[in-house]
């Protein structure tokens, strides 16, 4: 009953789909982490399944795009990209560090949020019109990998005070034995990659990771839920930009 409740937790936390209530607290919060990346494991095979649709009816290229840029969005509920925009009005006031935590707190969306997310959007739609090839385990790997690390972050990088239900989360976790499984699901997920021939995306997702962490420490003081989102957002973008790169220059030589 406790892994059901504590995969039930995980997924009314981090994706939009309908879960039977359950009371959060310390037993069946304690490695909800864990299940974190089964969220990007249910989005890579439904956008594997929705390219495998438009091959078969056919659809037109672009119809195909939309809903592969869209399928994330709808089964998270968006709650990264909320993330994303926040540190994206923060990063782009230049302020110092107290400045740029009352910027995240902020409610507001801000123009350079706006004018950001409008960028995403556009970027991972071209992407996604453009990707040569579909593979079932690329798919999952893109998606639970940046799941993976972003679930290690809340259990390895220092937290800011006032950091709401991250370090909710990552304080009722176990932490060294979550740390330990989430990097198992890393090595599993990039294994998945390599072996489906993404392997540049484990690349492009361990400069983005190494980045994300001199940001938290760095730029903001310690890691918050809406640099996780922020994380999470981009390492998807440059994973598949990364895997259309490679994908391309392989049909050309």
């Amino acid at each position: 009953m406790s892994f059901f409740e504590t995969v039930s937790v995980a997924l009314s936390m981090f994706s939009a789909l309908p879960m039977p209530q359950v009371d959060w607290n310390e037993r069946n919060m304690r490695y909800s982490l864990c299940a974190f990346p089964l969220v990007g494991a249910l989005i890579g095979l439904c956008c594997w399944g929705w390219s495998r649709v438009c091959t078969l009816v056919p659809l037109p290229p672009l119809l195909c795009g939309a809903g592969l840029c869209l399928i994330p969005v709808w089964i998270s509920g968006g709650i990264h990209l909320d993330g994303y925009a926040d540190t994206c009005d923060a990063l782009a006031s230049h302020a110092g560090v107290e400045k740029r935590q009352e910027i995240l707190k902020d409610p507001h969306l801000g123009t350079f949020a706006v004018i950001r997310l409008c960028c995403w959007f556009l970027a991972d739609y071209a992407l996604w019109c453009t990707l040569p090839e579909f593979r079932v385990w690329t798919m999952i790997g893109i998606f639970g990998l940046s799941r993976s690390l972003s679930g290690l972050s809340l259990t390895s990088f220092p937290l800011r005070e006032g950091s709401g239900l991250a370090r909710s989360f990552a304080e009722a976790a176990d932490r060294a034995r979550v740390r330990r499984i989430l990097i198992g699901l890393c090595i599993g997920f990039a294994t998945l990659l390599f072996v489906s021939g993404g392997w540049p995306c484990i690349i492009v997702a361990a400069f983005v990771f190494l980045y994300y962490r001199r940001l938290c420490v760095k730029t903001f003081g310690g890691l918050s839920g809406d640099l996780a989102g922020w994380f999470l957002q981009t390492a998807e973008l440059w994973m598949l930009g990364a895997l259309v790169l490679w994908q391309i220059l392989k049909g050309l030589l």
